[in-house]
């Protein structure tokens, strides 16, 4: 069996406005195919946000696995991404590996910004 190469997948109830989101964060542009709303990440990952079926409905979850946006400037990243719909969880923390901070999206997904130490 031949598999291709992973992406992320994201549920939404409003792939459209999510998508709009994650463009407008990321600075990227949307590739929208048909319910489908893809956004090529940097090299060539793909974030794909899909509006699950109505007869098997996709729960909002919250685990351990999240999607992690490296800045070069977090302060700045967290402001853009909050005047876009995102919500602050937690203050921006100093780690040993560097600062982070954890965030929502418009929908409620976990997403940690990150800021490498130089």
């Amino acid at each position: 069996m031949t598999m291709g190469a992973p992406f992320w997948v994201l549920a939404s109830e409003a792939p459209e406005a999510l998508a709009r989101f994650y463009s407008q964060v990321l600075q990227v542009p949307v590739d929208r195919q048909g319910a489908v709303q893809q956004l090529t990440l940097s090299e060539g990952h793909r974030l794909v946000i899909y509006q699950p079926s109505k007869q098997r409905p996709q729960p909002a979850q919250h685990g351990r696995l999240a999607l992690c946006l490296p800045s070069a400037n977090l302060e700045s990243s967290l402001k853009q991404a909050l005047a876009h719909g995102a919500n602050a969880l937690e203050s921006i923390r100093q780690e040993s590996f560097g600062r982070e901070v954890w965030i929502e999206d418009p929908e409620g997904n976990r997403l940690l910004l990150l800021e490498w130490a130089r």
